[in-house]
């Protein structure tokens, strides 16, 4: 005879795992904050910058953003592996910032 499954013991594994990728989602973005330097904005200009991405429309603008930060990390890598070894990336002209941020340097 066949030994039942615990269902609720599956459940709660699965709870931990999710929490604890979560956790860790959270713990990388952090990370990534610091790495970049965005750690040094305002909280209100860093939340300002974000939301400006997420409802850019723009599709040239968020391919521009997506080669700045896949250059951002294959340079971290160069370095040896450490984000904070160039903690501003390579920077380029303001035409790929988002909004917000080219109105707040005019």
């Amino acid at each position: 005879m066949r030994k039942p499954r615990d269902f609720d013991a599956e459940l709660e594994a699965l709870n931990d795992k999710a929490r604890q990728l979560k956790e860790r989602k959270l713990r990388q973005l952090g990370e990534l904050v610091v790495a970049t330097g965005a750690d040094a904005l305002a909280i209100e200009q860093l939340a300002g910058l974000l939301v400006a991405g997420v409802e850019s429309k723009d599709p040239g603008a968020k391919e521009s953003w997506r080669k700045r930060g896949a250059a951002f990390f294959q340079g971290s890598r160069r370095a040896g592996g450490s984000a904070g070894t160039n903690p501003r990336g390579a920077q380029a002209d303001d035409s790929s910032a988002p909004p917000a941020e080219r109105q707040d340097r005019a």
